[in-house]
């Protein structure tokens, strides 16, 4: 297959455990560039969490915030949005549980959150303090609340009229646009670009990369990857520790052009 675009999530699959990214990996990316090939990263990360491996790697495109943002080069050229009016609504209905509850709200690069402890945040620390008890005047990308469970959530989701996602071994829930996510970007960067999904590869780890992974014409799961991802996709490469992503494109791609 002569794959146009690489497309990739972040946590558990680019970036090693320890949340680096090695330099086999960003070197094997940046002969991809160099072949004319796009890298894409596709994350749940806000933009601001995914700013200091941007920087690393320097990928043509950037799809954040759980796919309701596409950016190059820190320009943003799309975005899904909540109006204000659902934004704060839902915001309420999370604190109307337990007014201590910690929420984050993004508005494209900018995310609001109601912590003391912002300055303390590895992935956070550009956020900005808000208690909400004024009315935000923004269109929300995306809401993410820590919450007792998952039928809490989706009480909320449902009220709201918008799409839930979930992490796997968190209780941190995103409540999205309800035709938001990581495929809706990536067809509309397909659109842009003027190449078929069947011409990109997607490499990821959980639940919600099953379904770029079979969107796209090949699919592939880090070996760390929850069953449910394995069971997707069309390959499954080694793990993220073992520089995976970077090892099945060097095998699969860099070595098939020479």
């Amino acid at each position: 297959m002569d794959f146009k675009m690489i497309l990739t999530d972040l946590d558990g699959t680019l970036l090693c455990s320890d949340d680096s990214i090695s330099e086999r990996t960003k070197f094997i990316l940046k002969s991809c560039q160099e072949r004319g090939i796009y890298v894409v990263i596709a994350t749940a990360r806000y933009w601001i969490g995914a700013e200091r491996y941007i920087e690393e790697i320097q990928p043509d495109y950037e799809i954040t915030t759980d796919g309701t943002l596409i950016h190059r080069h820190g320009e943003q050229i799309y975005s899904c949005c909540l109006e204000p009016e659902d934004t704060n609504k839902i915001v309420q209905d999370i604190l109307a549980l337990d007014d201590k509850t910690e929420v984050t709200v993004a508005a494209g690069h900018q995310v609001f959150w109601n912590s003391e402890h912002i300055a303390e945040s590895e992935k956070l620390h550009k956020a900005v303090y808000c208690d909400y008890h004024e009315p935000l005047s923004c269109k929300a990308n995306k809401i993410v609340a820590e919450l007792p469970d998952h039928e809490t959530a989706l009480e909320i989701a449902n009220k709201n009229n918008c799409r839930l996602q979930s992490y796997r071994g968190e209780k941190w829930y995103a409540f999205l646009p309800e035709n938001a996510g990581k495929i809706q970007a990536i067809r509309e960067l397909a659109r842009i670009l003027n190449i078929s999904l069947n011409e990109i590869v997607a490499f990821g780890d959980d639940k919600n990369d099953i379904e770029m992974l079979k969107m796209c014409g090949t699919g592939v799961a880090v070996a760390n990857a929850v069953p449910d991802v394995k069971d997707a996709a069309d390959s499954v490469a080694l793990s993220n520790d073992e520089n995976g992503v970077a090892e099945w494109i060097a095998q699969n791609m860099l070595m098939s052009a020479e």
